[in-house]
């Protein structure tokens, strides 16, 4: 870690000592906003009892904020060229912090709701250009490894977020959730004024009509993915789908065409960019499948308890924290396409010793997979955002962060859903979804492996 903030000469970025801090800014930033994608989770039967309301409308109370953020990250990632990825950080803090207020302070479930789709856009602000954020903060030469501390930042938050939630509700009550973000934010907020560096805004027209056909092509997708888990291939589901599939034609029409479009499509003639993105979106289906899946596995299943499941499940995010900067410092140095690959090896022998497991496996049986899972996905991962971030020019970073945040939405909605379809049409068993996530890792690793020689060639 103490490399990161070493100043050579040449360096490009900022100096050592300024990294430090706007490393802090940009860690607790993506943490509040990570965490509270799923510290709700295990509040939800707390909420829909106090707030008096029925436990299908307390889930919206989750997902409205999940919806709210996919829907937006790409919007926020274009706008942010023309008022600066500095503005637009310390913005969507601002909005945050004032928005977990809001939501400490509801009474009923109108105001919650609405307080949730508020933080929910001040948490894309800051997710939709992070990872660019940190082009910008660390010299090309540190570009892994700040990467992959974005990455395990990520990542910690996505897993320990429910453990999170669970210890502040035994603590204290439900508004508490959202009130520990105040203090957080209003230090980060002040931090961030000093420690990021500025950039000057660009010169453009915002891409409204993109804009909001982006925003319903993911809401509407998002949308129909959460019907199909819960209802099949119903009129309800089929519906948004379509309206997706139509705002995606007349997205890509758009952008063509527009003076300043939302997502210049040029970025995707670079191959090495539009192959780690397509990449990422395949490892992301794996693991949204098997975050969800291996939970009713282990209870359903094996009739383990959520405690025993939770314990068993942990190699998984401590395996990840544990390779993920070391894979970004080896990004650096050597191919990361390479080193990606490896890392996603390992994941499809992990994937497939779980989707192999019987349902009397022993807990050391059960472990060794799980964190076979984690270690493989840790490697993989910063080298992968490495080459997909570094692989255009620095004026398109701020939109590829947004491509990036995108298809890890995208990713791991698919997996969950996936899920969703197996146990509402019963169709197989549990484990035809991690099957499902094999599939869609080895389809990653063989792209993966077909574009070695291309970075080489870079």
């Amino acid at each position: 870690m103490r490399r990161l903030f070493e100043t050579r000469p040449g360096d490009d970025g900022l100096p050592g000592p300024q990294r430090r801090w706007a490393l802090l800014v940009m860690v607790l930033g993506t943490l509040m906003a990570v965490f509270d994608g799923g510290i709700v989770n295990i509040a939800l039967p707390t909420l829909a009892r106090e707030l008096d309301i029925s436990g299908s409308r307390a889930v919206w109370i989750t997902n409205v904020y999940q919806l709210v953020s996919a829907s937006s990250l790409l919007a926020f990632a274009a706008l942010s060229r023309l008022v600066g990825r500095h503005r637009l950080y310390i913005g969507g803090l601002a909005v945050f912090t004032l928005a977990s207020l809001a939501c400490a302070l509801s009474r009923d479930f109108a105001w919650l709701v609405g307080s949730r789709v508020v933080q929910g856009l001040g948490a894309a602000a800051m997710l939709s250009i992070g990872p660019s954020m940190y082009r910008v903060i660390f010299p090309a030469r540190l570009l892994g490894s700040a990467i992959g501390v974005g990455a395990l930042v990520v990542a910690f938050g996505i897993a320990f977020g429910p453990s999170l939630g669970g210890g502040i509700l035994y603590l204290a009550s439900w508004p508490w959730l959202f009130a520990i973000n105040v203090p957080i934010g209003i230090a980060a907020f002040l931090l961030a004024l000093k420690a990021l560096p500025r950039e000057a805004a660009e010169a453009g027209r915002f891409d409204w009509p993109g804009a909001l056909l982006s925003a319903a092509m993911v809401s509407s997708f998002v949308f129909a993915l959460d019907k199909l888990g819960h209802g099949g291939l119903r009129l309800g589901a089929l519906a948004p789908l379509a309206l997706s599939v139509v705002c995606l034609v007349a997205f890509v029409w758009r952008q063509r065409r527009a003076v300043t479009p939302l997502v210049p499509l040029v970025m995707f003639r670079e191959v090495r960019f539009s192959v780690a993105a397509m990449i990422s979106m395949l490892a992301f289906i794996a693991q949204g499948a098997s975050f969800v899946g291996l939970p009713f596995l282990f209870q359903t299943v094996m009739g383990l308890s959520p405690i025993a499941s939770a314990v068993l499940f942990t190699p998984w995010p401590l395996a990840l924290m544990v390779t993920g900067p070391f894979a970004g410092r080896l990004a650096d140095r050597f191919n990361p396409t390479a080193i990606s690959s490896l890392g996603l090896a390992l994941f499809l022998l992990g994937m497939l010793s779980l989707a192999l497991l019987g349902e009397a496996a022993a807990t050391g049986d059960i472990v060794w997979r799980v964190a076979l899972c984690g270690i493989g996905y840790g490697i993989f991962q910063a080298p992968n955002n490495r080459e997909m971030i570094g692989s255009v020019p620095m004026a398109y970073s701020a939109n590829a962060s947004g491509v990036l945040a995108s298809v890890r939405t995208f990713g791991q909605a698919v997996g969950t859903a996936l899920v969703g379809l197996v146990l509402a049409l019963s169709f197989g068993s549990l484990t035809l979804a991690l099957w499902l996530g094999v599939a869609s890792v080895a389809l990653g690793l063989g792209l993966s492996l077909w574009r070695i020689p291309l970075a080489r060639r870079n």
